[in-house]
């Protein structure tokens, strides 16, 4: 299952595994189908100190709760198999393991903390970037400053626009609850 996600840097194609991470794959396909990403934004850029080509950047809804669905159940990558390399997809969540809902970030090079060890849970690795990963790195580029706690340095000082996230495989299941976003939102097209 492949989605393209627009941005105002360029697109990214990632492939989902709905094999192996089930519940994730279907929790992101949900705000995919509904439109809740489009007209949000990639918002953060952690580069790694040591070498700063490498890190990962999150989008999706940030604190935006009219667009959040349920948290999910953390899938955990010594039970997926999906570990976080280079152009990893996967999901950001609270400090609470079950927390994860609309947010998502993408590994430039990989980060093994992200992966689940023992006791802790780590984050739901699910799928990967298929193409454009030369506008992830832009992104990565990005300015940033600043945040609080472990975020502090890293918000994406000019914001980079989620424009819009499509399936380019199998048809759209929208979820058919309320969309709160939108309200008071003239479509273009309307007349």
């Amino acid at each position: 299952m492949r989605v393209r996600l627009v941005t105002s840097e360029g697109p990214i194609v990632v492939a989902l595994d709905a094999r192996r991470a089930p519940v994730t794959t279907r929790n992101f396909l949900a705000y995919v189908d509904d439109g809740r990403y489009d007209g949000t934004s990639f918002y953060r850029a952690a580069r790694r100190k040591s070498d700063p080509r490498f890190g990962m950047i999150q989008g999706g809804i940030d604190t935006d709760a009219r667009r959040a669905l349920l948290p999910i159940p953390i899938e955990r990558t010594d039970k997926t198999g999906i570990s976080h390399l280079d152009g990893t997809l996967s999901m950001a969540r609270r400090t609470q393991p079950n927390s994860a809902a609309g947010n998502f970030f993408m590994t430039l090079g990989p980060i093994p903390t992200m992966d689940a060890q023992g006791s802790y849970a780590g984050y739901a690795a699910f799928g990967h970037i298929v193409a454009g990963m030369d506008v992830a790195r832009r992104i990565l580029a990005k300015p940033t400053g600043g945040g609080s706690g472990e975020m502090k340095g890293q918000m994406i000082l000019s914001r980079v626009d989620l424009i819009r996230a499509e399936r380019l495989d199998g048809k759209p299941q929208p979820t058919g609850k309320p969309r709160p976003w939108l309200l008071g939102i003239k479509r273009r097209d309307a007349k």
